[in-house]
């Protein structure tokens, strides 16, 4: 089924104005979420992000509501008295009436207000909660879900608040409240159930049936309109949870999803049609390193090196200046972050290289966290033997400058024959000898628990890449999250990825992507698949992605094996690429990271909030139009693998250092090809008007809200 690209929901386009000015001071934004001051997945750092660009346009009257979760609140909320008079009057209620509301600051960028519901204190409600909702809803949650039940009792006491929150204010204003996913989401059907004077909007970031859905090796996308979803749901023993999340879906006034992608899902499994979509962004001044992210990916890089300098000891047979780092990086979901032909496209990756002599070596990251019991101590052997012959070169250094020094000080040159005596040929002599390995240097840098068993370690088991001297590439797999304060790479996620030459996401099933996106504002190439939802965002505002480093993966049209092989293509063209070309990738990767900033994509969440308002309060009606943009191709020859195959004789260096690349110029076209930031109105004078996409061509208001 081909995926239907509308210009109306997704373009970054230039609008129309909207016709009459709404003043924020009058409404409050509730936006609510399992995740809020609470870390469990990706929903966590789209909230995070985004809370200061919300902060800003909203005011005093933006809150964030989340579940109080003690050890967080501890170290990442400051609690404070309500600042709003009739929020104030709202918790105290609550409070009164058995609850535990807490509110306080979120002790991030933004600083955001959250109200923070203890559900634990209240579950002697859960019962007669679950009576009305099966009565209501006629949707039965089974005792021993127990986050079924935090859901049950999440969702009754946020739209206890948002009720008392109306109730307690002198003149109604209007509220707005944004419910992030199933966990949320029946607090949004309970509002409109009781019909409370809230705008409601339900954003789904992946659904729940086709996350499990795709984990069961099932075809997924090729058969969307044929599941019988009921059934599907049952058969998992999810059929509870899939009715809370259709639920919500069907009673909100707006719904929204983040990507194309995951709208045709949602189309189809949870029946209904997203009225826009709101892709994921980040808060890219916290990557934004002017020019120097160059500087800094070769600092980075010298990192990575070292650490291979100490895991290949012994086999360290390969120029360093001449190895390329790959990284593939996530949840340890085996086929659907695509980890299965990624190692596929190695194999044969390695074979090209092999048959082709080519003189570049490829390593090959896999951060996936599993279960493990300790690091590998052959691991940790390398990086001591690392650091012993670093300390030996070191003393003989020392050693050898003060032979050096007192010779030249006495007017002769030195005897170089007398400036190493036998102690320091000696002193050498062993540490090559603790250089010696009887094995081949380590897959895996940690004790794996379930080693026979384990999907990665199968896969290459099975192919045949262990990090033999013959092999062109190498594979490490850590399995544990990095970490600046790691015995063994002692680096964070973002100095890992800054030192990485391509990041290498071919994902089956990816509602959205940070990876890749993460990988573009710190200017990195990455390749990503057309069924995640970043692949589907870049195809279709950037008229030639791998220009600009972004190699969108076919995975929605081909077979498996065809995939692999234009992975492979990809790989290995990236591979016979100069230095000089991928400085030049790198420059035009890193100037994307304006699309992918909050600051232009926060306008689709302004969109919908609005959309769900003139739904709510007929004479709130807007009007707009949208107009297609797409990102053009860079102005000089791009340097993508299937464009930098230079042809028969080879151009030496020197004559690509003439050809027609102009940074400046090139660089200054681009900036003038993206949209200048969202403007945000001002607190203390009339609303400014906002630059905003289209939602099916439809007008604000104009579509009923479906029950």
């Amino acid at each position: 089924m081909p995926l239907a690209r509308s210009l109306s929901i997704t373009s970054l386009s230039g609008l129309e104005e909207w016709d009459e000015e709404f003043d924020l001071e009058d409404a409050v934004l509730f936006e609510i979420a399992w995740e809020v001051a609470n870390k469990v997945g990706g929903i966590y750092t789209v909230i995070q992000t985004k809370a200061r660009l919300t902060a800003e346009e909203w005011g005093e009257n933006y809150f964030l509501v989340g579940p109080y979760v003690e050890s967080n609140v501890r170290t990442q909320v400051e609690l404070i008295e309500p600042t709003n008079p009739a929020l104030k009057r709202a918790i105290d209620k609550m409070n009164s009436s058995g609850c535990k509301v807490y509110f306080g600051r979120w002790l991030i960028e933004g600083s955001p207000y959250v109200v923070l519901i203890d559900v634990a204190f209240t579950a002697w409600n859960l019962d007669k909660w679950k009576k009305e909702l099966w009565d209501n809803f006629s949707i039965g949650v089974p005792w021993f879900d127990r986050e079924a039940n935090d859901a049950v009792l999440f969702g009754f006491l946020t739209a206890w608040l948002l009720g008392e929150v109306g109730s307690q204010c002198e003149e109604p204003p209007h509220i707005l409240a944004h419910f992030h996913e199933w966990l949320a989401g029946l607090g949004l059907a309970l509002c409109r159930q009781r019909q409370l004077p809230v705008a409601t909007i339900f954003t789904t970031h992946a659904t729940l049936l086709g996350r499990y859905l795709c984990a069961g090796s099932v075809d997924f996308y090729n058969n969307l309109a044929d599941f019988n979803v009921d059934k599907e749901a049952g058969d998992r023993q999810i059929y509870h949870r899939y009715c809370l999340e259709r639920t919500a879906a069907r009673c909100a006034h707006v719904f929204t999803t983040v990507s194309q992608i995951t709208a045709v899902e949602a189309e189809h499994l949870l029946k209904r049609k997203p009225d826009i979509i709101t892709p994921n962004g980040l808060n890219v001044k916290k990557f934004s390193a002017m020019h120097e992210f160059q500087n800094l990916h070769a600092q980075s890089k010298n990192r990575i090196q070292e650490f291979i300098r100490g895991h290949f000891y012994g086999h360290l047979d390969f120029n360093l200046d001449k190895c390329l780092f790959l990284f593939i990086a996530g949840r340890y979901e085996f086929s659907n972050k695509g980890a299965d032909i990624f190692l596929e496209a190695l194999a044969r990756l390695n074979y090209l290289l092999r048959v082709n002599h080519s003189d570049v070596t490829v390593v090959a990251f896999f951060i996936m966290p599993a279960r493990t019991n300790n690091f590998n101590v052959e691991t940790l052997k390398g990086q001591a033997v690392r650091k012993q012959l670093w300390d030996t070169a070191q003393t003989v250094k020392e050693r050898f400058g003060k032979k050096l020094y007192e010779s030249l000080l006495v007017g002769q040159l030195p005897d170089v024959s007398k400036m190493l005596d036998k102690d320091d040929f000696t002193m050498m002599k062993r540490a090559i000898f603790a250089t010696q390995r009887q094995c081949q240097p380590p897959i895996c840098t940690h004790n794996m628990l379930e080693d026979s068993n384990d999907p990665i370690l199968t896969c290459i088991r099975r192919i045949g890449l262990f990090n033999s001297s013959a092999d062109r590439v190498k594979v490490i797999f850590h399995p544990e999250f990095l970490s600046s304060t790691s015995p063994l790479l002692p680096m964070d996620y973002e100095e890992f990825v800054r030192g990485c030459h391509l990041g290498v996401f071919p994902s089956y099933y990816e509602p959205w992507g940070y990876t890749p996106a993460e990988c573009t504002v710190m200017g990195i190439p990455s390749i990503s698949t057309n069924l995640s939802g970043f692949g589907c965002f870049m195809e279709e505002h950037i008229a030639d992605p791998s220009a600009y480093g972004i190699y969108i993966l076919d995975r929605r049209y081909r077979g498996v094996d065809e995939s692999c092989n234009q992975l492979t293509s990809y790989l290995f063209q990236f591979c016979q690429q100069s230095r000089r070309a991928r400085i030049i990738q790198r420059n035009r990767t890193e100037r994307l990271s304006d699309l992918l900033d909050w600051r232009y994509l926060g306008r689709y969440y302004i969109s919908a909030r609005h959309m769900a308002l003139g739904r709510l309060v007929k004479h709130l009606f807007f009007t707009h139009s949208a107009q297609g943009f797409r990102y053009p191709r860079p102005a000089s020859v791009p340097p993508s693998p299937s464009l930098s195959r230079h042809s028969s004789p080879r151009q030496s260096e020197a004559e690509e250092d003439d050809d027609r690349y102009d940074e400046d110029a090139e660089a200054e076209k681009d900036r003038l090809n993206i949209r200048q930031p969202l403007t945000l109105p001002s607190k203390k004078g009339p609303a400014l008007p906002y630059t905003l996409p289209g939602a099916n061509g439809e007008k604000n208001g104009a579509a009923s809200v479906k029950n």
